[in-house]
Protein backbone atom coordinates (compact mmCIF):
# COMPACT_ATOMS: atom_id res chain seq x y z
CA UNK A 1 0.00 0.00 0.00
CA UNK A 2 1.46 3.37 -0.98
CA UNK A 3 0.49 7.02 -0.63
CA UNK A 4 2.14 10.43 -0.65
CA UNK A 5 3.14 12.18 2.58
CA UNK A 6 1.25 15.46 3.11
CA UNK A 7 4.10 17.17 5.02
CA UNK A 8 3.98 19.42 8.06
CA UNK A 9 5.61 17.13 10.64
CA UNK A 10 9.27 16.17 11.11
CA UNK A 11 10.58 13.19 9.17
CA UNK A 12 13.69 11.04 9.34
CA UNK A 13 16.24 11.01 6.53
CA UNK A 14 18.60 8.02 6.25
CA UNK A 15 21.65 7.97 3.96
CA UNK A 16 22.86 4.41 3.39
CA UNK A 17 26.32 4.00 1.91
CA UNK A 18 28.77 1.15 1.75
CA UNK A 19 30.69 2.31 4.83
CA UNK A 20 28.29 4.46 6.87
CA UNK A 21 24.62 5.03 7.64
CA UNK A 22 23.80 8.64 8.49
CA UNK A 23 20.50 9.65 10.07
CA UNK A 24 18.89 13.04 10.53
CA UNK A 25 15.68 14.29 12.05
CA UNK A 26 14.48 16.95 9.62
CA UNK A 27 11.88 19.63 10.26
CA UNK A 28 9.31 20.57 7.64
CA UNK A 29 11.38 23.65 6.69
CA UNK A 30 14.50 21.53 6.08
CA UNK A 31 16.23 22.29 9.38
CA UNK A 32 18.26 19.36 10.72
CA UNK A 33 17.15 18.86 14.32
CA UNK A 34 19.30 15.85 15.22
CA UNK A 35 22.01 13.68 13.64
CA UNK A 36 23.46 10.23 14.23
CA UNK A 37 25.64 7.78 12.32
CA UNK A 38 27.01 4.25 12.56
CA UNK A 39 29.05 1.91 10.33
CA UNK A 40 27.21 -0.04 7.66
CA UNK A 41 27.33 -3.81 8.30
CA UNK A 42 27.95 -4.22 4.58
CA UNK A 43 29.36 -7.75 4.76
CA UNK A 44 26.67 -9.10 7.09
CA UNK A 45 23.86 -9.23 4.52
CA UNK A 46 20.65 -7.37 3.78
CA UNK A 47 18.79 -8.27 6.97
CA UNK A 48 21.60 -6.86 9.09
CA UNK A 49 21.59 -3.66 7.03
CA UNK A 50 17.84 -3.28 7.49
CA UNK A 51 18.30 -3.80 11.23
CA UNK A 52 20.99 -1.09 11.25
CA UNK A 53 18.74 1.32 9.36
CA UNK A 54 16.00 0.77 11.93
CA UNK A 55 18.51 1.35 14.74
CA UNK A 56 19.52 4.66 13.15
CA UNK A 57 15.88 5.70 12.82
CA UNK A 58 15.37 5.03 16.52
CA UNK A 59 18.46 7.12 17.35
CA UNK A 60 16.85 10.33 16.03
CA UNK A 61 13.14 9.53 16.46
CA UNK A 62 10.90 11.87 18.46
CA UNK A 63 7.13 11.77 19.02
CA UNK A 64 5.31 13.14 16.00
CA UNK A 65 7.65 11.78 13.33
CA UNK A 66 5.48 10.63 10.44
CA UNK A 67 7.75 9.03 7.84
CA UNK A 68 11.23 7.86 6.90
CA UNK A 69 13.06 8.62 3.66
CA UNK A 70 15.99 6.41 2.66
CA UNK A 71 18.69 7.38 0.17
CA UNK A 72 20.41 4.08 -0.53
CA UNK A 73 23.26 2.66 -2.54
CA UNK A 74 22.24 0.52 -5.51
CA UNK A 75 19.54 0.72 -8.16
CA UNK A 76 16.39 1.51 -6.20
CA UNK A 77 12.86 1.31 -7.60
CA UNK A 78 10.86 3.78 -5.51
CA UNK A 79 7.53 2.44 -6.77
CA UNK A 80 8.11 -1.09 -5.50
CA UNK A 81 10.52 -0.06 -2.75
CA UNK A 82 13.05 -2.68 -3.78
CA UNK A 83 16.74 -2.83 -4.66
CA UNK A 84 16.62 -3.99 -8.27
CA UNK A 85 20.38 -4.18 -8.81
CA UNK A 86 23.55 -3.58 -6.80
CA UNK A 87 27.25 -4.30 -6.73
CA UNK A 88 28.84 -6.33 -3.95
CA UNK A 89 29.58 -3.20 -1.90
CA UNK A 90 26.70 -4.37 0.30
CA UNK A 91 26.48 -8.14 0.42
CA UNK A 92 23.32 -9.71 -1.03
CA UNK A 93 21.71 -6.28 -1.48
CA UNK A 94 20.07 -6.98 -4.86
CA UNK A 95 16.43 -7.94 -4.45
CA UNK A 96 16.05 -6.52 -0.95
CA UNK A 97 12.57 -5.26 -0.08
CA UNK A 98 14.02 -2.06 1.36
CA UNK A 99 10.86 -0.05 2.01
CA UNK A 100 8.76 -2.95 3.28
CA UNK A 101 11.56 -4.30 5.44
CA UNK A 102 12.26 -0.97 7.11
CA UNK A 103 8.57 -0.13 7.53
CA UNK A 104 8.02 -3.46 9.27
CA UNK A 105 10.93 -2.78 11.63
CA UNK A 106 9.97 0.79 12.53
CA UNK A 107 6.20 0.99 12.24
CA UNK A 108 6.61 4.09 10.05
CA UNK A 109 5.88 4.58 6.34
CA UNK A 110 9.01 4.61 4.16
CA UNK A 111 9.98 6.20 0.84
CA UNK A 112 13.25 5.23 -0.81
CA UNK A 113 15.45 6.10 -3.78
CA UNK A 114 19.04 5.90 -4.95
CA UNK A 115 21.42 7.92 -2.77
CA UNK A 116 22.93 10.02 -5.55
CA UNK A 117 19.52 10.81 -7.02
CA UNK A 118 18.24 11.93 -3.63
CA UNK A 119 21.22 14.25 -3.11
CA UNK A 120 20.92 15.55 -6.67
CA UNK A 121 17.31 16.56 -6.14
CA UNK A 122 18.48 19.23 -3.68
CA UNK A 123 20.22 20.94 -6.64
CA UNK A 124 16.97 21.64 -8.47
CA UNK A 125 16.02 24.74 -6.53
CA UNK A 126 17.78 27.77 -5.12
CA UNK A 127 20.74 29.81 -6.45
CA UNK A 128 22.14 28.68 -9.76
CA UNK A 129 18.89 27.30 -11.14
CA UNK A 130 16.54 29.17 -13.41
CA UNK A 131 14.00 30.31 -10.85
CA UNK A 132 10.94 31.54 -12.69
CA UNK A 133 12.38 30.62 -16.10
CA UNK A 134 12.37 27.22 -17.82
CA UNK A 135 12.93 24.32 -15.46
CA UNK A 136 16.44 22.97 -15.10
CA UNK A 137 17.70 20.05 -17.15
CA UNK A 138 20.51 18.74 -15.03
CA UNK A 139 23.17 16.03 -15.10
CA UNK A 140 24.64 15.15 -11.70
CA UNK A 141 27.72 12.96 -11.40
CA UNK A 142 29.16 11.60 -8.16
CA UNK A 143 32.66 10.24 -8.75
CA UNK A 144 34.04 8.30 -5.82
CA UNK A 145 34.45 4.61 -5.05
CA UNK A 146 32.02 4.18 -7.94
CA UNK A 147 30.54 6.56 -10.47
CA UNK A 148 26.94 7.39 -9.64
CA UNK A 149 24.65 9.91 -11.20
CA UNK A 150 21.24 11.38 -11.69
CA UNK A 151 19.41 13.14 -14.50
CA UNK A 152 16.61 15.67 -14.25
CA UNK A 153 14.75 16.86 -17.34
CA UNK A 154 12.62 20.01 -17.20
CA UNK A 155 12.97 20.04 -13.43
CA UNK A 156 11.80 16.45 -12.91
CA UNK A 157 14.13 13.73 -11.69
CA UNK A 158 14.16 10.72 -14.01
CA UNK A 159 13.80 7.24 -12.53
CA UNK A 160 13.32 5.07 -15.59
CA UNK A 161 12.60 1.35 -15.71
CA UNK A 162 13.29 -0.31 -12.34
CA UNK A 163 14.81 2.94 -11.06
CA UNK A 164 17.95 2.62 -13.18
CA UNK A 165 18.01 6.10 -14.78
CA UNK A 166 21.11 8.16 -14.10
CA UNK A 167 23.65 5.42 -13.47
CA UNK A 168 26.38 7.22 -15.39
CA UNK A 169 29.13 4.85 -14.32
CA UNK A 170 27.78 2.23 -16.68
CA UNK A 171 28.02 4.26 -19.85
CA UNK A 172 30.36 2.65 -22.40
CA UNK A 173 33.74 4.40 -22.28
CA UNK A 174 36.47 4.03 -24.94
CA UNK A 175 39.07 4.67 -22.24
CA UNK A 176 37.83 1.60 -20.33
CA UNK A 177 37.72 -0.82 -23.26
CA UNK A 178 38.24 -4.39 -22.05
CA UNK A 179 38.30 -3.47 -18.36
CA UNK A 180 35.89 -5.34 -16.04
CA UNK A 181 33.20 -3.25 -14.37
CA UNK A 182 31.64 -3.84 -10.96
CA UNK A 183 28.32 -4.59 -12.68
CA UNK A 184 29.79 -7.63 -14.45
CA UNK A 185 30.14 -6.05 -17.91
CA UNK A 186 33.31 -4.62 -19.43
CA UNK A 187 34.30 -1.23 -20.79
CA UNK A 188 32.16 0.97 -18.56
CA UNK A 189 33.12 4.43 -17.33
CA UNK A 190 33.37 3.35 -13.69
CA UNK A 191 36.18 0.92 -14.50
CA UNK A 192 38.55 3.73 -15.48
CA UNK A 193 37.14 6.81 -13.74
CA UNK A 194 36.20 5.77 -10.20
CA UNK A 195 38.82 6.02 -7.49
CA UNK A 196 39.67 2.30 -7.56
CA UNK A 197 39.69 2.39 -11.38
CA UNK A 198 42.22 5.22 -11.48
CA UNK A 199 44.35 3.48 -8.86
CA UNK A 200 44.27 0.17 -10.75
CA UNK A 201 45.21 1.87 -14.01
CA UNK A 202 48.18 3.53 -12.33
CA UNK A 203 49.37 0.11 -11.12
CA UNK A 204 48.93 -1.39 -14.59
CA UNK A 205 51.05 1.36 -16.17
CA UNK A 206 53.71 1.71 -13.51
CA UNK A 207 53.95 -1.78 -12.07
CA UNK A 208 53.95 -0.14 -8.63
CA UNK A 209 51.38 -0.94 -5.95
CA UNK A 210 49.04 1.75 -4.64
CA UNK A 211 46.42 1.02 -2.02
CA UNK A 212 44.23 4.09 -2.59
CA UNK A 213 43.67 7.06 -4.87
CA UNK A 214 45.17 9.54 -2.41
CA UNK A 215 48.54 7.80 -2.79
CA UNK A 216 48.31 8.10 -6.57
CA UNK A 217 47.41 11.78 -6.23
CA UNK A 218 50.40 12.36 -3.95
CA UNK A 219 52.72 10.75 -6.48
CA UNK A 220 51.22 12.87 -9.26
CA UNK A 221 51.88 15.98 -7.17
CA UNK A 222 55.53 14.87 -7.00
CA UNK A 223 55.65 14.68 -10.81
CA UNK A 224 55.35 10.90 -11.25
CA UNK A 225 54.22 10.59 -14.91
CA UNK A 226 52.19 7.37 -14.60
CA UNK A 227 50.23 8.78 -11.67
CA UNK A 228 49.52 11.96 -13.60
CA UNK A 229 48.47 9.98 -16.67
CA UNK A 230 46.06 7.77 -14.70
CA UNK A 231 44.37 10.75 -13.06
CA UNK A 232 44.10 12.71 -16.29
CA UNK A 233 42.69 9.72 -18.21
CA UNK A 234 40.00 9.10 -15.60
CA UNK A 235 39.08 12.78 -15.55
CA UNK A 236 38.92 13.02 -19.33
CA UNK A 237 36.70 9.95 -19.51
CA UNK A 238 34.20 11.58 -17.16
CA UNK A 239 34.38 14.90 -19.02
CA UNK A 240 33.76 13.29 -22.39
CA UNK A 241 30.80 11.29 -21.09
CA UNK A 242 29.23 14.33 -19.45
CA UNK A 243 29.77 16.48 -22.53
CA UNK A 244 28.04 13.93 -24.73
CA UNK A 245 25.12 13.68 -22.32
CA UNK A 246 24.86 17.47 -22.16
CA UNK A 247 24.48 17.55 -25.94
CA UNK A 248 21.91 14.76 -25.86
CA UNK A 249 19.74 16.28 -23.14
CA UNK A 250 20.30 19.97 -23.75
CA UNK A 251 21.49 20.37 -20.18
CA UNK A 252 21.68 23.79 -18.55
CA UNK A 253 23.29 22.53 -15.33
CA UNK A 254 26.04 19.92 -14.87
CA UNK A 255 27.14 19.09 -11.34
CA UNK A 256 30.21 17.03 -10.46
CA UNK A 257 30.70 15.85 -6.89
CA UNK A 258 32.14 12.96 -4.95
CA UNK A 259 35.54 12.33 -3.45
CA UNK A 260 37.60 11.97 -6.62
CA UNK A 261 37.23 15.58 -7.85
CA UNK A 262 38.61 16.74 -4.52
CA UNK A 263 42.07 15.37 -5.33
CA UNK A 264 42.97 18.66 -6.96
CA UNK A 265 43.14 21.05 -9.87
CA UNK A 266 44.88 18.61 -12.23
CA UNK A 267 41.81 16.36 -12.19
CA UNK A 268 39.30 19.18 -12.58
CA UNK A 269 41.25 20.89 -15.36
CA UNK A 270 41.37 17.65 -17.37
CA UNK A 271 37.67 16.97 -16.80
CA UNK A 272 36.61 20.49 -17.78
CA UNK A 273 38.80 20.52 -20.88
CA UNK A 274 37.38 17.21 -22.12
CA UNK A 275 33.83 18.29 -21.31
CA UNK A 276 34.14 21.57 -23.21
CA UNK A 277 35.67 19.86 -26.24
CA UNK A 278 32.57 17.69 -26.65
CA UNK A 279 29.99 20.49 -26.53
CA UNK A 280 27.99 21.58 -29.55
CA UNK A 281 28.01 25.36 -30.23
CA UNK A 282 24.76 26.25 -28.39
CA UNK A 283 26.21 24.82 -25.16
CA UNK A 284 29.74 26.19 -25.39
CA UNK A 285 29.34 28.37 -22.28
CA UNK A 286 28.21 25.47 -20.10
CA UNK A 287 30.68 24.38 -17.41
CA UNK A 288 30.49 21.74 -14.67
CA UNK A 289 30.00 23.09 -11.15
CA UNK A 290 30.46 21.53 -7.70
CA UNK A 291 27.42 20.58 -5.63
CA UNK A 292 25.82 23.33 -3.56
CA UNK A 293 24.81 20.98 -0.78
CA UNK A 294 27.11 20.40 2.14
CA UNK A 295 27.48 17.23 4.21
CA UNK A 296 23.71 17.16 4.88
CA UNK A 297 22.72 16.97 1.20
CA UNK A 298 22.07 13.23 1.20
CA UNK A 299 20.02 13.12 4.41
CA UNK A 300 18.05 16.21 3.37
CA UNK A 301 17.42 14.61 0.00
CA UNK A 302 16.32 11.44 1.75
CA UNK A 303 13.90 13.34 3.95
CA UNK A 304 12.46 15.11 0.91
CA UNK A 305 11.62 11.75 -0.66
CA UNK A 306 8.75 11.44 1.81
CA UNK A 307 7.07 14.38 0.06
CA UNK A 308 7.75 13.42 -3.55
CA UNK A 309 7.69 9.61 -3.79
CA UNK A 310 5.25 6.87 -2.78
CA UNK A 311 5.26 5.89 0.87
CA UNK A 312 5.23 2.19 1.71
CA UNK A 313 3.19 1.65 4.84
CA UNK A 314 3.61 -0.99 7.55
CA UNK A 315 0.67 -2.95 8.85
CA UNK A 316 0.81 -0.87 12.02
CA UNK A 317 2.25 2.59 12.69
CA UNK A 318 3.76 4.33 15.68
CA UNK A 319 7.14 4.73 17.35
CA UNK A 320 10.08 2.74 15.98
CA UNK A 321 10.28 -0.61 17.77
Amino acid sequence: MTALHSGGAPVIGLDLGGTKIAAALVADDGTVLARHSLPTPATAGAEAVLDALAKEARAVWVPGVTAIGVAAAGVIDPVTGTVTSATDTIRAWTGTALAAGLAARTGLPVACDNDVRAAAATELSGPGTRGDGPATTMIYAAVGTGVGGAVAVDGRMLHGAAGIAGHLGHLPSPEAEGLPCTCGATGHLEAIAAGPGITAHYTRMSGLPADRLERVAARAAEGEPHATAAIVLGARAVGRALGGLANTLGADRVVVGGGVPRIGARYLDALNSAFTAELMPPLRKLRPVPPRGGPDAAVLGAAALTRTLPLHHPHTTGAPR
